[in-house]
């Protein structure tokens, strides 16, 4: 193997060009347990006399999928290849990095300049290139605390804002001294952000007790939850789950005071139950340092004796069907979908 690491050959490669490399990393990555993850194009490589010794991925700004082969650990190729990655998501414009790796990896990857956010317990890490992240965010949080014996979050999609959110949102603030209300951030659904949080404003209008956040990289985000978004795959990662709901426990929870998670039921979507299920254990089990979350689902509202759900908004949206949508949606919903997304009809010739 190289003692010398200027004899080491680094390269970056989108892998759905090289289908061939893309093998040599599926091999790769299966000597050190991991594979190839959905979402992770750009990779660098590197290699010595020819053959592949290293990689790192990246899927946005986060790294994941980094492997050295077995028989170069020892070497100078472990810092190498994360350095090199992270220059590459440099020049991709991503500053800001998330790394998953397993617990016993943490020192190392400390050395890159990492630090831990969360820990899931013999699972995962999730780690950020920077030692204030979590801490600024937690920071500029506690100065929106409002103290009380019941507090409560809600964290909503809202894609689009529906009046099954406005009834669970409702029936949340009623049951609290103060309600902390989070929209998702990660720009991966069909509304955008910026619609999506306007509508939510809009929508929670007159609710009192009401403090409205924007949503973040540490929630329900690629970084923290990235098979949220890929939920029509039914790909639902136990590690995942524990590592958003474990950030919220630890850092956003303390920093609000919230002591009541609200949840919708979800009849539908596999993903989402399965996350509520998640919620329940890893918010109130006795298994972390920070206090437990009581988690609330609350029976989902209905129209014509079928729950009210965003996913049948779309569907009732791709179909044209604006007089059913407007059973569903607060009027605020209803203007946004006509006068931006509806689909201008084709008269025939």
């Amino acid at each position: 193997m190289a003692e010398d690491c200027e004899e080491l050959v680094f390269d970056t490669i989108e892998v759905a060009f090289f289908p061939r490399i893309r093998n040599e990393l599926v091999e790769l990555l299966g000597k050190c347990g991991l594979s190839i993850e959905e979402g992770v194009d750009t990779f660098v490589t590197c290699r010595f006399e020819g053959r592949l010794v290293g990689c790192a991925g990246l899927e946005a700004n986060i790294v994941k999928c980094v492997a050295i082969d077995p028989l170069a650990r020892g070497e100078c190729i472990s810092l190498k290849v994360v350095s090199e990655m992270i220059h590459v998501a440099h020049d991709l414009g991503h500053d800001h990095l998330f790394l998953y790796t397993r617990p016993n990896n943490i020192s190392f990857f400390a050395g890159c300049g990492f630090y831990p956010i969360v820990e899931v317990p013999g699972l995962v890490t999730l780690m950020e290139n920077t030692p204030i992240g979590i801490r600024s965010y937690s920071r500029s949080l506690a100065r929106l605390r409002r103290d009380g014996a019941t507090v409560g979050g809600i964290v909503i999609n809202a894609n689009p804002f529906t009046l099954g959110h406005r009834y669970l949102v409702e029936q949340a603030a009623a049951g609290c001294d103060v309600l902390h209300l989070f929209v998702v951030a990660e720009d991966a659904s069909y509304f955008p952000y910026r619609d999506r949080f306007d509508l939510v404003r809009e929508g929670v209008e007159g609710i009192p007790n009401l403090v409205l956040h924007p949503g973040s990289e540490y929630m329900i985000s690629r970084a923290t939850f990235s098979s949220y978004f890929f939920k029509e795959k039914n790909v639902v990662g136990d590690c995942f789950t524990a590592v958003d709901l474990l950030i919220f426990r630890e850092h956003i929870a303390p920093a609000l005071g919230i002591t009541h998670r609200f949840v919708g039921t979800e009849p539908f979507c596999r993903t989402t139950n399965k996350y509520n299920a998640d919620m329940k254990y890893w918010l109130q089990a006795d298994l972390s340092g920070a206090p437990p979350v009581q988690v609330v689902e609350i029976e989902r509202t209905e129209y014509g004796a079928v729950p009210i759900s965003a996913s049948e908004v779309r569907r009732l949206l791709a179909a044209d069907d604006f007089d059913r949508i407007a059973n569903l949606v607060p009027p605020t919903t209803l203007q946004l979908l006509a006068t931006k997304y509806r689909t201008p009809r084709v008269s025939a010739a």
